[in-house]
């Protein structure tokens, strides 16, 4: 074990979770991702580029530099993992591959003792966060809980005005917290029918976060879909998705979740397995690339993923029930998050279903696919320049005049809801299934 002072020269890429030295390869270094890469954009250094980070990841991978390296790991930190670059590489480099395991990487020589440990805080809110928390539904319920009643107390109130949550330099992380919702969503098994003849059965991903603070966001999702002729379960034994594991450097941790999840959604014969987070749908379509080594489970993973559905994906492609809409006179603006726009390739159907409620205008933003700075964690990690993108999505969500940002992912969300408040604005922050079911109320 080396010192937390010490470093070893030129700490290589070892074991598992290597890095693909074919999709490294694969970028010809054309310039083209530059442009659509946010961090880039902010700063014009070719270090924090698609490109610049995949000289890097090359320069350890052929041992000109090791992950000692100060900027290899501020790079991999630095990245939001948008797949903005992904959209527009005429190579097709699959970057997010790559990414993930460099982090990884990072993660398991500072685990190891090749590389000197995360401080103390940093090991302890990893440990409570990823081993406990996403891995265990019933914790992450209480925990929620607990934010609960800290906002329903006036506990927030108080650490609020007092000051003490400046003093503990907690106030922009701790402004990012979402309201709680008062009912969770926790799947037992129900079986919700569909109104009128039933055209599908469907199951919904319930998930973490979306569970507690977006319960809402999952009740208006199941009431568009029973209006829209569906059938919906909710298995038990299903968790959170691995986003953040895998995001994060503990590709195990995600693979570990991924494995809870194809057990609890196989075999329901269901149509589809609808997901309404973005950052969610992302990792479950990914599932059979995260297993693809696993011979108990690379089969089934694939299979799995190939019934995952965004729910605006999923409801774009029915006719969709508008005789049972009511005209909404609401002005809105669609924010896309990246892992649906990018990861995905989902951008005309959120569009389609706006335009197809009765009285609502959609007014286009500039720059509407460039990452809001939300990016998982990144906003607690990287406040900096996720304050700058989340100030520039902002700029020109309200230049639109819209009244309502509508997404489909919480961590935009809780992003551009946290800007607003900053700015006193009294724009709206709402999921597109939650327009949907209110004109359908």
């Amino acid at each position: 074990m080396i010192a937390e002072h010490e470093v070893t020269a030129r700490v290589p890429f070892a074991g598992p979770d290597i890095p693909s030295d074919a999709v490294i390869n694969s970028c010809v270094h054309c310039g083209l991702c530059l442009p659509a890469c946010p961090t880039y954009r902010e700063t014009g250094l070719e270090q924090f580029s698609p490109r610049g980070r995949i000289y890097l990841m090359k320069a350890v991978a052929d041992g000109r530099i090791g992950m000692e390296s100060d900027v290899f790991q501020e790079q991999m930190s630095a990245c939001l993992n948008c797949r903005a670059c992904e959209a527009v590489c005429p190579s097709g480099v699959l970057y997010g591959q790559i990414l993930e395991t460099s982090r990884t990487q990072i993660e398991q020589a500072k685990a190891d003792g090749r590389l000197p440990p995360h401080p103390w805080p940093v090991r302890l809110l990893r440990f409570g966060a990823f081993g406990v928390l996403f891995r265990r539904p019933a914790m992450f319920r209480l925990f929620s809980r607990l934010m609960w009643l800290y906002q329903k107390s006036g506990a927030q109130w108080l650490a609020r005005r007092s000051g003490v949550l400046r003093a503990l330099k907690l106030d922009e992380t701790e402004a990012l917290l979402p309201p709680i919702c008062d009912r969770f969503t926790v799947p037992e098994g129900q079986i919700l029918p569909a109104e009128g003849a039933e055209r599908f059965t469907v199951a919904l991903l319930t998930g973490c976060i979306m569970s507690t603070a977006f319960a809402d966001v999952h009740e208006a999702t199941i009431r568009v879909l029973r209006k829209n002729g569906c059938t919906v379960f909710l298995p038990p034994d299903q968790g959170c998705c691995g986003a953040l594991h895998a995001h994060g450097g503990d590709l195990n941790g995600a693979r570990d979740l991924a494995r809870r999840n194809i057990a609890a959604f196989e075999g329901l014969g269901v149509d589809a397995i609808i997901v309404n987070a973005a950052g969610c749908g992302s990792t479950l379509k990914e599932y059979g690339h995260l297993l693809h080594d696993d011979p108990q489970w690379a089969e089934r993973a694939a299979r799995f993923a190939t019934k995952v559905k965004d729910v605006t994906e999923f409801l774009a492609a029915l006719d969709i029930n508008t005789a049972a809409m009511r005209p909404l006179n609401l002005t809105v603006t669609y924010q896309e998050p990246c892992h649906l726009a990018h990861a995905q390739r989902i951008s005309t159907q959120p569009r389609q279903l706006l335009r197809a409620i009765p009285g609502v205008v959609l007014r286009e933003m500039q720059e509407s696919s460039l990452c809001c700075g939300s990016a998982g964690i990144y906003n607690v990690t990287q406040p900096d320049m996720a304050h700058r993108l989340g100030e520039r999505k902002l700029n020109h969500a309200e230049a639109t005049g819209a009244e309502v940002i509508v997404t489909a992912n919480p961590g935009c969300h809780l992003q551009l809801e946290s800007g607003l408040r900053r700015r006193g604005s009294k724009m709206q922050v709402r999921h597109i299934v939650e327009v949907l079911a209110q004109a359908y109320k």
